[in-house]
């Protein structure tokens, strides 16, 4: 993508009432929005939230499907979720918002039990042992995720890597949170839910046309 388009994407995001571009100091320091969610939404829907959304695909599919929960979609790129925050502007979504900030951040930017449900699309797996402190899953980031969510919450991984699935499933089982589906390959065996098949991002897409398998775990974290 050309300088040019990027300017012209970051321009356009400060227009959109659905994009939310906080300062890292804005979000450590008392975050305008951490547990008022519901006042930003008009209601007390619950909350679900895409951790990396990318270009916004999954958030802004979920939210056409289900347009009693809201959706906030978290990635650091706005150039990248430009496209989901534009389709859900266009389509009149008032159930959609994307937030142009870091991960590492999410439990300075919700309240103890205030989402519903976490999903983690096609993440980077960082798989040199120097980037595990980036991996989506690990011990750290679950903390925080368990913070946030409520007591019957969970988290969805999807993914197209064997090693972020298998470093997932075994972080989970050695920590004893509750896997409660694990697929290694969605497509080809039953019993993943209509909102893991249905929805394609991008990337999966090309993945699929490559023969590879995704894989998808729903889990609950413990919070002891």
């Amino acid at each position: 993508m050309g300088s040019k388009n990027k300017l012209k994407r970051f321009q356009e995001n400060e227009t959109f009432a659905n994009v939310i571009q906080p300062t890292r100091d804005e979000v450590v320091n008392n975050f305008s929005y951490k547990g008022k969610w519901h006042s930003f939404f008009g209601n007390t829907n619950p909350i679900i939230v895409e951790l990396g959304c990318g270009k916004g695909e999954y958030t802004v599919a979920l939210a056409q499907k289900n347009p009693n929960r809201n959706y906030i979609g978290i990635d650091i790129k706005g150039a990248r979720f430009w496209r989901g925050a534009k389709t859900a502007t266009e389509e009149n979504l008032t159930n959609v918002a994307f937030i142009r900030t870091q991960i590492e951040l999410v439990d300075f930017i919700f309240a103890s039990k205030e989402v519903s449900q976490i999903w983690i699309t096609f993440p980077d797996p960082q798989i040199k042992y120097k980037r595990t402190k980036h991996r989506m899953t690990n011990t750290h980031f679950l903390k925080k995720y368990a913070s946030i969510l409520c007591d019957n919450g969970v988290v969805n991984l999807k993914t197209d890597s064997e090693f972020m699935h298998g470093y997932t499933l075994g972080l989970l089982h050695g920590e004893g949170h509750e896997i409660l589906y694990a697929n290694h390959n969605v497509y080809h065996n039953h019993g993943a839910s209509e909102e893991v098949t249905s929805i394609q991002t991008f990337y999966e897409k090309q993945y699929l046309q490559k023969n590879k398998p995704i894989t998808y775990i729903k889990f609950k974290l413990n919070t002891k």
